[in-house]
């Protein structure tokens, strides 16, 4: 077994890794660039190197200084977690020349599933269904056109060595055919310097399910069993699941058959995941082979008890498994939620800045320890007070949680998502929260375009569907009368001008029209709980367990137990549960009527503004001072966490002021440019 091994990674990943390695009594080694100075991942490791400047391509992409980092500590072998150069075949070879293992395939295994054409001709050769397609690269528009009315529309137009939503288009008749080839092919010239591109049926309803398979060296290949990751947002995954409600047992049974098949055909010796569409009949065909540990391997390991890095670190050291398919059990569901940080109010523009806040839910699960029959897990690279970068991934933490069944699953993660704080940046913890407790994903009736189909304008917490709105005003007056006893009970009041208790409330919130809509709300104490009566009929009994000053709260509603977020904005109460937010003025009687008689105060004018939609680093301004511009041409390009987002004028007008210049660093709702 190793003695030191080095991660070649950063943030969750780096930490997950670090945490198994501890418990198998193995040093580690973290590296670092200059953003990541304070991050967690280089706290926890045992040593730490630097290894650049903040771009990753002149940091955890450098193959050079990596190498270089394992031989100035002497680790034995390199770890690369995800993304990065996980999936680098020649990175998997430099690594092995220079007499380092690396922990993963091997390098030709690795380069045999990279390219999206030839894995899919090794698994047609491997009897692995396949989708029916074309999978030679296509050289023109209308060979593209004629292959496609030959498989029969829809197809899918696909670059070779695409990924993550890029070099891709669907095409439902010969002039989308025609359009997608070219600009699928553009797209993958210029994102990965290969033009390649071809075709294939695209799976209507489709679900995408992939199976863990694990192999070592001494000839032994197993799977373990599937994870469902259909609910997905522009290709990235959002939500996982195991097993698949969707799959009988002998369907998945003939899902990891094959996905063993294939990994055996290619001498895979590691932890891998085999992708699979699967359509509304079950039938399931290749996707594509991941060459390295999943972003939700934990899902797998809370079902099978199995620590997958822990797996991987064995094989690489030349150890056999040590158990057999039918060892393999599930035991239990379990669901992951990505908690990313990111702006669902602004079209999911990546959010940086300081954690301010960093709370998650109080957890019962541990990576690379034994799995309990339910619980809650947090795998995460933060810290409060810590920064989260621009230029790498948004994705902060992951969320996991296990039932006994699926049902036992949603409601565990439902609380755990209303328990989970983080302030300082925006999060799509809001959303995870709506998505799950959306109707369809308990019923199961859900495919990789349900997001799409249900918020097609986005996520707006505001006005989100939530299965008791009047629940939400009753914790806003709930919070709003323990706010006032306490008030009550401060010592030294005037005679005649102390706090005054009334239990008859108004909450005022502001409607979409701009309006305002008012509920009266009824609050009485006994003894420790908050009898609430919201409207007319709606009544409840609430006790709350933590201090005032928490913004996480929880309690018992009506004795069943609760979690919710309450914040206190001003004269606001800002109450967030099951993925609804409303912000409440809480007033008496007297002061909603007086309030009611106030003037509204109108947004500011900011049509002469061009905005920072997020905070980042603007590459780009394309216009100068005086400029004529013309509605939808180019005025600057923003990046931040791997994302380019290229802004354009909304009319016309005269450029009057250019207030930021090509290299600054922008927070969200800067001044770019004025217009005269």
């Amino acid at each position: 077994m190793f003695k030191k091994i080095l991660i070649a990674n950063r943030g969750e990943i780096a930490c997950r890794v670090i945490k198994t390695a501890r418990r198998m009594g193995i040093a580690t080694v973290a590296v670092y660039s200059d953003a990541d100075r304070d991050a967690r991942h280089v706290g926890l490791a045992d040593e730490a190197v630097h290894i650049g400047p903040p771009p990753a391509r002149e940091s955890y992409l450098s193959m050079d200084r990596i190498i270089a980092a394992c031989k100035q500590t002497g680790a034995e072998a390199v770890h690369p977690g995800y993304g990065f150069l996980s999936e680098n075949s020649e990175f998997s070879r430099r690594v092995e020349e220079e007499g380092i293992v690396f922990i993963g395939p091997k390098h030709a295994s690795i380069a045999a599933m990279g390219d999206k054409i030839a894995s899919k001709k090794l698994a047609k050769a491997a009897k692995v269904n396949v989708i029916p397609g074309w999978n030679e690269a296509i050289d023109t528009p209308d060979q593209a056109v004629s292959i496609a009315k030959d498989i029969g529309y829809p197809v899918m137009i696909k670059a070779s060595a695409g990924g993550g939503g890029k070099g891709l288009r669907v095409a439902y008749n010969d002039r989308e055919a025609h359009e997608g080839f070219t600009s699928c092919r553009n797209e993958a010239r210029n994102s990965f310097g290969d033009d390649r591109v071809f075709i294939e049926k695209f799976i209507e309803e489709p679900r995408h399910i992939e199976i863990q398979v694990l192999g070592d060296g001494h000839g032994h290949c197993l799977y373990l069993w599937e994870r469902e990751c259909s609910i997905q947002r522009r290709h990235q995954k959002l939500i996982e699941e195991a097993p698949s409600a969707f799959l009988d047992r002998e369907t998945a049974r003939r899902m990891g058959e094959q996905a063993v098949q294939l990994a055996r055909a290619v001498d895979y010796q590691s932890a891998g995941t085999v992708e699979f569409v699967v359509g509304k009949d079950r039938g399931f065909y290749f996707l594509e082979m991941n060459t390295r540990l999943q972003v939700e391997h934990p899902v797998t390991e809370c079902i099978t008890g199995l620590d997958l890095v822990e797996q991987m670190i064995r094989v690489a050291a030349g150890e056999p498994l040590a158990f057999g398919q039918a060892d393999v059990k599930i035991d239990g569901w379990a669901i992951e939620c990505r908690i990313n940080a990111e702006d669902p109010s602004r079209g999911f523009l990546p959010s940086t800045g300081r954690l301010v806040k960093f709370q998650p839910p109080a957890t019962t699960m541990e990576a690379s320890l034994p799995v309990p029959a339910a619980g809650v897990r947090v795998d995460t690279g933060v810290y409060e007070g810590g920064e989260i970068p621009m230029q790498y991934d948004s994705m902060i933490a992951k969320l996991i949680v296990k039932g006994r069944d699926r049902a036992e699953a949603i409601a565990a993660m439902r609380g755990a998502l209303d328990a989970f704080v983080i302030r300082g940046i925006s999060t799509n913890v809001g959303f995870q929260s709506a998505l799950i407790g959306h109707p369809r994903f308990a019923t199961v009736e859900f495919n990789t375009g349900f997001v799409a189909e249900h918020y097609p304008q986005g996520y707006q917490a505001a006005g989100a569907r939530h299965d008791d709105p009047a629940f939400l005003m009753a914790l806003a007056g709930a919070a709003h009368r323990r706010l006032l006893e306490r008030a009550a009970g401060i010592e030294g009041q005037l005679h005649g001008r102390s706090v005054v208790v009334s239990q008859e409330m108004v909450a005022v919130v502001k409607n979409a029209e701009g309006g305002r809509d008012d509920t009266a709300v009824t609050v009485n104490v006994d003894g420790e709980t908050l009898a609430v009566t919201v409207g007319a009929t709606k009544r409840y009994a609430i006790r709350f367990d933590g201090p005032i000053r928490d913004i996480g709260v929880s309690g018992t509603v009506d004795g069943r137990p609760f979690h919710a977020q309450i914040e206190r904005r001003g004269l606001d109460y800002v109450v967030s549960h099951g993925g609804a937010q409303v912000v409440a003025r809480m007033l008496s009687p007297r002061a909603a009527a007086l309030y009611d008689l106030m003037p509204a105060k109108q947004p500011p004018d900011l049509s002469r503004f061009l905005l920072s939609p997020m905070p980042g680093l603007l590459v780009d301004v394309a216009v100068a001072v005086g400029q004529q511009v013309r509605a939808g041409e180019r005025l600057a390009v923003i990046e931040a966490m791997k994302m380019e987002n290229v802004l354009i004028a909304q009319r016309d007008a005269v450029v009057r002021k250019v207030s930021a210049g090509k290299g600054d660093s922008l927070a969200v709702d800067q001044i770019i440019l004025e217009f005269e």
